[in-house]
């Protein structure tokens, strides 16, 4: 089968051979239709993560066709199309991953090859509305988002949130169970094509925080708000909490901006905010995501597919920081 593996040395991804895995006990094969990019394959190549496995295929996201089911699997998954939770061993605990927690991609090997071995409780039916593409768009993001959302940061309809980023994975689907949900959102960019696009999508506006006066024009036309969700952290975190109202919430899910700058806790306490971090999910907001999806028929959006030979394109797309929604490989 192909397969998309890193190159540890060169610090690069290389499209290989490799035999066509077997399923074990509890497990079944996957043959991948499409998968879908997400930043954690880039840092992955960048040697950004801890115990990076040379050779490990990669890719978290993906969908496609159940085609053998190991020892104490029902057959009744045999040739169903499904989608990969990427979420390894979350544990027993709702709030918090186990010490045995993982992500596919690294270290076990992922969705960006023809085929993937998975545990059945990692395998759920695909939701009969979305396409291949839209499907494989959905699970490292969606669960993100969903949890960010409505887990840790506790949204409401009728509630006001400020999402950041507009344009990644992430953030665009938490945009739309926002919007869906109720809620009056706001986003930030660096480009205002992508600010426009999410306000098609819903938003009632957004701002360049390339501006140095972005907050202040954010202050004037949001007036205090309710939550942030943010995937960058660095210096901005500060002033999140001048925009967020006093109980109100932060949730922080990534950072892509680097470490929290010039930040005074006075304003946190004295206000009674919050700042929570959250990453991925557990098995059962994955199955409540999915529930959500499903009921409301929304799709994810597909910024551009790739052939699996083209990969080095669809790399090269993400790196850019053009994208407006998933990449996604189609194989």
């Amino acid at each position: 089968m192909r397969a998309i593996i890193v190159n540890k040395e060169k610090k690069r991804a290389e499209l290989v051979e490799r035999p066509v895995p077997e399923p074990g006990p509890g497990e079944v094969r996957v043959r991948i239709r499409c998968a879908a990019l997400n930043h954690r394959d880039l840092w992955i190549l960048q040697g950004q993560y801890p115990g990076i496995r040379d050779g490990v295929i990669l890719g978290s996201d993906g969908a496609g066709t159940v085609d053998a089911c190991g020892e104490g699997v029902y057959s009744q998954w045999l040739n169903k199309p499904v989608v990969i939770n990427p979420s390894l061993n979350w544990g027993e605990n709702p709030h918090h991953q186990s010490d045995q927690y993982q992500i596919l991609g690294n270290p076990r090997d992922g969705t960006f090859a023809e085929y993937l071995v998975i545990p059945i409780e990692n395998v759920y039916e695909k939701p009969e509305h979305l396409s291949w593409e839209e499907a494989a768009a959905l699970p490292l993001a969606g669960l993100t988002a969903y949890r960010a959302l409505f887990i840790r940061g506790g949204l409401h309809p009728g509630e006001s949130v400020l999402i950041t980023g507009i344009g990644g994975g992430v953030a665009l689907l938490a945009l739309q169970m926002a919007v869906q949900v109720g809620a009056r959102v706001w986003v930030t960019s660096s480009q205002t094509q992508k600010i426009q696009r999410a306000i098609q999508m819903g938003a009632e506006g957004g701002f360049l925080y390339t501006d140095p006066q972005w907050v202040q024009t954010a202050r004037k036309q949001m007036g205090m708000i309710d939550l942030v969700i943010d995937g960058a952290s660095g210096p901005s975190v500060a002033a999140y909490c001048e925009l967020v109202k006093p109980g109100g919430r932060i949730v922080i899910y990534g950072q892509t901006a680097g470490k929290i700058q010039d930040f005074s806790t006075a304003r946190l306490f004295y206000r009674q905010q919050a700042i929570l971090g959250s990453t991925m999910g557990s098995p059962h907001d994955f199955e409540r995501m999915l529930t959500f999806w499903s009921k409301t028929k929304m799709r994810p959006i597909v910024d551009s597919v790739y052939a699996v030979t083209d990969y080095e394109q669809a790399f090269a797309r993400m790196q850019s920081g053009e994208q407006f929604g998933k990449i996604v490989l189609g194989f």
